[in-house]
C-alpha cells in the first residue's frame, strides 16, 4: 500500500505511540490528522509537527465521535482510520474485592474497543468509497497471553483481536477497497508503560515494523517479543503464561 498522499487520522496522536506515528506517516507523504482529549499535548505536537492537523476529541464519547466525523468530511475525509487511543489500569488485583474494578473493567473497555468499533463504523462508508484505503487497529502481546496485572486491559485487547479478524474476512468477502492491519505491539517505552519492570521497545522501532508492513500489505503486524509469545501461546501455553506473568509479578499481587 502506498501512504505517499494519503490522509491519515491517528487517534491518540498527541504521544507516545501515536505522535511517532504521526512523524514517521509525515515522512512517507501522508496527510496527518490527529486526534486526543488534552489540548495541551495536542499543541505540542503541533508545535513539534507544523504540517499536521489536531482535533480535540474524546472518541470514547458517542457525541464526540459523530462531531470528529463531521469535522474530518469537512476536511475532505480520510484514507487511513488508525485506532491508536488506549487505556489500561494496572493492577486491578480480582482476588480482591474493590468497589472500582467494575468501573475500571467498563473504563478500559469503552475506550480500548466500543469507541474502536463506534469509529470503524462512523468512517466505513468514507473508507470504502477511496480507491485504496485502510483501519488500522493496534490491539498487544496482552491479546494472545493476558497479564495477572492487567486482566481487563487484556481482556479489551483480546476482544478487539477477535474483532479486528472479523472486521478484516467480512470487508474481503465483500470485496471493499478497505485493507484492515492489526499492530500488535509489545511493552513499549511510553508514559503507560512507567513504573513496569519489563523489556521494553521504542515508538520508533514499532512504528517503522507497521509502517513497512503496510508496504507490504502484511496484515498482522506482530513485533518484538510479540513474535515470541504467539508462537509459545499455540505450542507451549504455560509457559507462555509464565513469560508474561514471571514471579515478582505474583509476588505483587499478593502483597
Amino acid at each position: 500500500m502506498n501512504l505517499k498522499g494519503k490522509t491519515i487520522l491517528i487517534t491518540g496522536g498527541a504521544s507516545g505511540i501515536g505522535l511517532e506515528s504521526a512523524k514517521q506517516f509525515l515522512n512517507e507523504g501522508a496527510k496527518v490528522i490527529i486526534t486526543g482529549r488534552n489540548q495541551e499535548k495536542l499543541d505540542l505536537a503541533k508545535k513539534l509537527y507544523p504540517q499536521i492537523t489536531a482535533i480535540q476529541n474524546d472518541v470514547s464519547n458517542p457525541e464526540d465521535a459523530q462531531k470528529l466525523y463531521n469535522q474530518i468530511e469537512s476536511l475532505g475525509g480520510i484514507d487511513i482510520l488508525y485506532n491508536n487511543a488506549g487505556v489500561s489500569n494496572p493492577t486491578n488485583n480480582l482476588a480482591k474485592p474493590n468497589d472500582k474494578i467494575t468501573d475500571m473493567a467498563a473504563y478500559e473497555m469503552n475506550i480500548n474497543y466500543l469507541a474502536i468499533v463506534r469509529l470503524n463504523n462512523l468512517f466505513l462508508n468514507m473508507l470504502q468509497n477511496r480507491s485504496e484505503s485502510a483501519i488500522i487497529n493496534t490491539t498487544s502481546i496482552l491479546s494472545y497471553v493476558p497479564s495477572n496485572l492487567a486482566p481487563t486491559y487484556s481482556a479489551t485487547k483480546a476482544a478487539l483481536r477477535f474483532y479486528t479478524a472479523s472486521l478484516r474476512n467480512h470487508l474481503e468477502i465483500a470485496k471493499t477497497s478497505v485493507k484492515v492491519f492489526e499492530l500488535l505491539p509489545p511493552l513499549v517505552a511510553t508514559e503507560m508503560a512507567k513504573g513496569i519492570d519489563a523489556k521494553t521497545i521504542s515508538p520508533e522501532t514499532l512504528v517503522k515494523a507497521l509502517i513497512d508492513s503496510i508496504h507490504k500489505n502484511k496484515y498482522t503486524v506482530r513485533v518484538g517479543d510479540t513474535k515470541v509469545v504467539y508462537f509459545l501461546s499455540r505450542f507451549f501455553p504455560k509457559t507462555a503464561y509464565k513469560l508474561i506473568n514471571p514471579i515478582k509479578n505474583s509476588l505483587k499481587l499478593a502483597s
